[in-house]
């Protein structure tokens, strides 16, 4: 019930709250609508000596942050990738995009790009600014996925597009526009939009692509994400990615060598021991140049070679090893180039292993050392939509590293609760088909994208995982929030957050969407 005359706050009662370790607590919740943000009900009392003067009871429902997506292609029609010369019609098609997805559940996002044309990068990054509207979802900044990839991991990425950064991170900044590139504070002073708002820049590029991985150190610097995908990195030269600064791995699973027992690749990084390794090395180009000669796929089009290896012993009798496994190619590139006895390329290249008096004590405890960095393990993203993962390795994943998931969409153009099956426009004269969840470029089996809601993918976690629902909508929240560094302001219930919400039922379904603290959506 409203009173006479309002005072801006509101009382969200008979509610339960997702917490940031994942539980829920029935609580009730107090927002300033005037200000848009969350209240610590307590001080708010205490100081302004007011009650709320409005109690909307939620009936037993959940009340929970605001789900963050942070790669998404498009939606309802308008393609983030497609720019024609017009910056009203694009700004036209993110407005669109913003004011239908909340209908998701989804208050905030970052439109992400593929490979494009160089020419186009300064233009659509700097429209891709942090853009606030009036009852729609944030748009938090760009997610630039591309054109640093392994061309033999493209998957829908144009192959004349995709190169390699030749002079590392001045490669980067004359791709991407230096002014998209600034320091932290200076690009966000830059932003045209309310100074409340917050804004991310994401960058997904394969670290074993020449000069990559000198730039991730320096790109990290300026607060940008740096994400590891589309990429047959090696177990170390993933892990020297990290140390180097990058935070997070796109869209886990897909466009990356499958896990293998003597090197997991970059899915092994979810399950890596916080003291196994120390400082890194820098990446040596020659090494790049060696990879390059052994692995075709490093510089070409042609598909991988066959992988086989002879028969050894019962422990070594996969006659020929997992598709995608680099493993034996790095291997084959140690006995061609004659590394040193005992060293691959990858341990040569990437980083020293710490030795094991200095990592760990008598006790078994790690021992402060000045030559031991403890390495944090990066975010990842999950689709989970039953096509691009199946959901025994969705379990498996967040088995391994809970606190580091995050659900994404990776979603097209076509994304549209609402839109029916069959084929539809994409880009460049190339078409979708739709089936259900189910995207593929038109004639071929290649995946492209998903058409799947954020919302769905939460209910999909639950029943994949056997996790609580306050888990998953952690995964779709807190923990994007975490990676991009937000979580201040977004992706939480803390005083003095953003009250971007969502109410949800308890299996998961959107009932309403709430944006700085205003209904914006209601299911009827």
């Amino acid at each position: 019930m409203a009173a006479t005359e309002s005072n801006g706050l509101v009382c969200f009662t008979n509610c339960l709250l997702p917490q940031e370790d994942g539980s829920l607590v029935e609580k009730d919740l107090w927002i300033d609508q005037w200000q848009g943000v969350i209240l610590d009900a307590q001080k708010t009392f205490f100081i302004r000596r007011e009650r709320p003067s409005t109690i909307i009871d939620l009936g037993g429902n959940i009340l929970s942050p605001g789900f963050i997506d942070i790669q998404i292609n498009g939606g309802f029609g308008f393609d983030f990738s497609v720019y024609e010369g017009d910056d009203q019609t694009y700004r036209d098609g993110l407005k669109l995009v913003a004011e239908r997805i909340v209908e998701t559940g989804v208050t905030a996002l970052v439109p992400t790009i593929i490979t494009q044309e160089k020419s186009l990068y300064p233009k659509l990054l700097d429209l891709l600014r942090p853009w606030s509207l009036p009852n729609a979802a944030h748009l938090l900044g760009w997610h630039a996925e591309g054109p640093f990839l392994e061309m033999s991991k493209r998957g829908a990425h144009s192959p004349p597009l995709i190169i390699s950064a030749l002079e590392g991170f001045k490669t980067f900044e004359s791709i991407y526009g230096s002014e998209n590139l600034a320091e932290a504070e200076e690009w966000f002073a830059s932003v045209e939009s309310d100074h409340d708002n917050v804004g991310v820049r994401i960058i997904t590029a394969a670290p074993e692509v020449e000069g990559v991985m000198e730039a991730i150190k320096e790109t990290s610097k300026r607060g940008i994400c740096f994400s590891i995908g589309h990429s047959m990195a090696t177990t170390d030269v993933a892990t020297a990615a990290v140390q180097n600064g990058a935070r997070c791995i796109t869209h886990l699973f897909n466009a990356m060598p499958q896990l293998h027992h003597r090197d997991p690749s970059i899915i092994g990084l979810l399950g890596a021991s916080p003291y196994m390794y120390s400082t890194f090395l820098p990446f040596p180009s020659a090494i790049v140049s060696a990879l390059k000669a052994t692995i075709p796929s490093l510089s070409s089009t042609k598909e991988p070679l066959p992988l086989s290896i002879g028969h050894i012993s019962e422990a070594f009798d996969d006659i020929e090893t997992p598709p995608q496994t680099p493993i034996l190619l790095a291997e084959q590139a140690h006995k061609k180039h004659r590394l040193p006895k005992g060293k691959s390329i990858a341990s040569t290249a990437a980083i020293t292993p710490v030795p094991l008096e200095s990592r760990q004590s008598t006790q078994g405890e790690p021992k402060s050392s000045a030559s031991t960095m403890p390495f944090d393990r990066p975010f990842y993203e999950l689709i989970v939509d039953g096509i691009h993962i199946h959901p025994n390795s969705v379990r498996l994943a967040y088995s391994a590293h809970p606190d580091g998931c995050i659900l994404i969409t990776d979603a097209m153009k076509i994304l549209d609760p609402h839109l029916k099956d069959g084929i539809h426009d994409w880009r460049d004269g190339r078409r979708f088909y739709k089936e259900g969840d189910k995207l593929y470029v038109e004639g071929t089996t290649t995946l492209a994208g998903s058409v799947i809601t954020l919302d769905k993918c939460v209910r999909n976690f639950v029943r994949y995982t056997g996790c609580s629902i306050g888990e998953a909508i952690k995964c779709a929240t807190y923990n994007p929030a975490r990676c991009l560094g937000i979580e201040n302001k977004k992706g939480t219930l803390r005083a003095g957050a953003d009250a971007d919400l969502v109410v949800l039922d308890h299996q998961g379904s959107v009932i309403s969407t709430w944006v700085k603290g205003k209904i914006v959506w209601k299911r009827i």
